[in-house]
């Protein structure tokens, strides 16, 4: 039988589990608890292991309701978020658009988790966090940058500026190494970001310190 829903999201064509738990998050946030979703996702094991997975760390009933051809319908019934208590640091060393897919990805996953996350960019990557930035593949391969975003951000990889403000958003905190900085001629007010907390080492160790997952990203 037909689930009653409040609310539908189509997100079929993006396979990218964390821009889908993103929107998700979003849209449950104008709903009531007890209200329900519906969401149409593509029928994959990943989308389906990590919708499952995102939905018990937060406390959502899923229900997956029905598969058609490459396509499935799941029913998400909102309840109270649940956050995990957890503490996640990164560093992040390099501002590819390769090597700065994973670090975000997985600093996304973790606030999107409900962790309380903290991001150091240090060396190149300090040029994330200014005006006018734009990722770029390495070496040979940088006249094909154009191509390779545009065809990430089909699948559901927002440019990394668009993730730092996702993750601002869920309460993500940045620092930036003022060494770095220097290098690189960035300066605070070329910063994108509001609240940057521009340090060394020492500040950043005390917040590793905390932090229950630490990832460092060469």
């Amino acid at each position: 039988m037909p689930v009653a829903t409040s609310a539908s999201l189509d997100l079929r064509g993006r396979p990218i589990t964390t821009f889908i738990a993103y929107e998700t998050l979003r849209r449950l946030a104008g709903m009531a608890d007890g209200e329900s979703l519906e969401l149409l996702a593509d029928a994959s094991e990943e989308i389906d292991n990590d919708l499952r997975a995102w939905c018990r760390s937060r406390g959502q009933e899923l229900v997956p309701v029905r598969r058609t051809g490459h396509s499935k319908q799941y029913v998400i019934t909102k309840g109270p978020l649940r956050p995990s208590g957890k503490r996640f640091a990164a560093v992040i060393s390099d501002a590819g658009l390769e090597e700065l897919l994973s670090p975000l990805a997985f600093a996304l996953a973790a606030a999107l988790d409900g962790s309380d996350v903290s991001l150091y960019f240090q060396g190149p990557a300090v040029r994330v966090l200014a005006r006018g930035f734009t990722e770029h593949l390495h070496g040979p391969s940088r006249p094909f940058s154009r191509f390779a975003r545009a065809g990430l951000a089909k699948a559901g990889h927002l440019p990394a500026q668009e993730k730092l403000r996702q993750l601002q958003a869920l309460g993500a905190r940045f620092y930036a190494c003022a060494g770095s900085m220097r290098h690189f001629k960035v300066t605070r007010t070329d910063l994108a970001f509001d609240g940057v907390t521009v340090a060394e080492y020492l500040t950043f160790t005390e917040v590793m310190r905390q932090a229950d997952i630490n990832l460092f990203v060469q």
